[in-house]
């Protein structure tokens, strides 16, 4: 006997013989009726929020220089290198005896392309700060092909997050979500310009929530395509709403690899809150370096399971110190809200009020105490200007060029308020030395272990130094010390 079942999941739970067929006996089924779901239809979203979506590109002034003769040279030179082109012999001409050479000229050239939403009717965008980030120029395009030159309201490093300001009205402007009603598993839609392309629609589902991957932000992680461009462009789920900025990727190939990661919008309108009224965002610090707890170490003081923050080092000065926490302490809980892990810390105390008074709960030598700590703020963040060219600004050495490093020495006196005998400072930071970490301003204390005093030493380090070993240096920047680690050069 055949049986056909479609849309149920059947079973039969009795071994029926022949004879009881004949007989007539009922056989109990039991089914459990599959749900029947199609796939989403994104066309009427698109149709919705489309509009809303801009496209960003940005410009920068660049001074051209063409010293020998050779028109554009430095930029023909520079296309070489980055794309691994064995540069060419090229002929250089002497400059003529007697005939003035032709004065540096700035000129304008494309910087980068992203994408943004309309927030208001009246002209606001929101896009990455890392969009805008040194432009000397933002231009926008709407979807119906109308440019508009942008000025930049606010930009904020740490959230990513940038407010931008165009000269129109009527402006279709994007209902914002609840991001406590998304769930993992809910469909979301992207809309962005992925290397240029307007308008381009990509869908996935939301992979995870609360995803750490920074300091202040719990991202939301999708598996939607994102690639270069995208940048700025908004998330929205299926009623229509916007529920992140998408912002970065993971990846090892520099393009799209599942793994797309978006800024709450609920973390994003409170930035922009502040940079729309402030021009920037204003943020509580305590004064402590701090560490996960692991599981061994909460075993072994007591604390039962492993939460909180491990306080490594408490600033000198600072409002920690003053209340009285301790290197050693764990933070469990602050003004309530409770610490299941280190990077809840600086989140919490970031999005605190610099100046009011809260409650910090340690446990420390097998005994909870509860301090109070006024909160200060912390060091805001240079606004996202591009600095005017500098013809005297240091370049790589020789010896850190092919690690996208340049460096300057110490002053006496930068060295006694830095409170260090020896160091160099950064001046340049590109390419492996970005990638690691290091930027302009860090101050490099030891490299490949061994400590250094001065440029010479930087140089000679590195000149003896193994390029196929990975190389740690030890740089200090503000208080805090740690390591970056540039791989081997290939």
């Amino acid at each position: 006997m055949k049986f056909i079942v479609r849309k149920a999941l059947c079973s039969v739970s009795l071994l029926v013989s022949l004879t009881g067929i004949a007989a007539g006996l009922a056989i109990p089924v039991q089914c459990a009726v599959a749900q029947t779901r199609t796939l989403p239809d994104f066309t009427d979203l698109v149709e919705q929020v489309g509009p809303s979506v801009v496209n960003i590109r940005t410009t920068e002034k660049v001074v051209q220089r063409d010293s020998q003769g050779v028109p554009g040279e430095e930029e023909m030179l520079e296309f070489f290198k980055r794309f691994g082109i064995p540069i060419p012999n090229i002929p250089r001409q002497a400059p003529r005896q007697g005939k003035p050479q032709p004065s540096p000229q700035e000129e304008d050239q494309p910087r980068g392309v992203g994408s943004g939403f309309i927030l208001s009717s009246d002209g606001l965008i929101m896009t990455n700060a890392h969009v805008v980030e040194g432009a000397d120029e933002v231009l926008v395009t709407l979807t119906d092909k109308r440019e508009f030159k942008a000025k930049i309201i606010g930009a904020d490093k740490r959230s990513d997050v940038a407010v931008v300001k165009i000269e129109a009205t009527g402006l279709p402007a994007v209902k914002i979500g609840d991001v406590n009603r998304l769930r993992v598993g809910e469909w979301v839609m992207a809309i962005g310009s992925p290397f240029g392309l307007d308008n381009t629609v990509t869908a996935g589902i939301v992979s995870a929530k609360q995803r750490d991957t920074g300091d202040y932000l719990p991202f939301i992680q999708t598996d939607v395509a994102i690639n270069p461009g995208n940048s700025g462009g908004p998330l929205i789920n299926m009623r229509g709403e916007v529920v992140g900025i998408n912002s970065q990727i993971y990846s090892r190939s520099g393009g799209f690899m599942g793994i797309s990661f978006a800024i709450p919008m609920d973390e994003a309108v409170r930035v922009s809150d502040q940079l729309r009224a402030n021009g920037k965002v204003s943020r509580g610090r305590i004064g402590v370096q701090i560490d996960q707890v692991s599981k061994e170490v909460a075993e072994s003081i007591g604390l039962g399971k492993a939460a909180g923050a491990l306080v490594r080092g408490v600033e000198a000065g600072s409002p920690a110190e003053k209340a009285g926490i301790e290197a050693g302490d764990i933070i469990t809980k602050f003004d309530g809200k409770t610490i299941e892990k280190s990077s809840d810390l600086p989140r919490i105390v970031g999005g605190t009020k610099p100046g009011s008074k809260s409650t910090v709960t340690v446990f420390r030598r097998g005994a909870t105490k509860e301090l109070a700590v006024v909160v200060a703020e912390i060091e805001v963040d240079k606004a996202v200007v591009k600095a005017p060219p500098r013809d005297d600004k240091p370049k790589a050495s020789s010896a850190g060029q092919a690690y996208g490093l340049g460096v300057v020495d110490l002053s006496e006196v930068q060295k006694k308020d830095l409170s260090i005998k020896g160091g160099v400072k950064v001046e340049v930071a590109t390419d492996a030395a970005a990638r690691a970490g290091l930027r302009e301003g860090d101050v490099i204390l030891a490299v490949a272990n061994i400590e250094i005093a001065n440029v010479k030493d930087f140089e000679s380090v590195l000149v003896k130094f193994d390029k196929t070993k990975a190389l740690n240096l030890l740089f200090r920047r503000g208080e805090w010390t740690q390591y970056a680690v540039i791989r081997p050069l290939k």
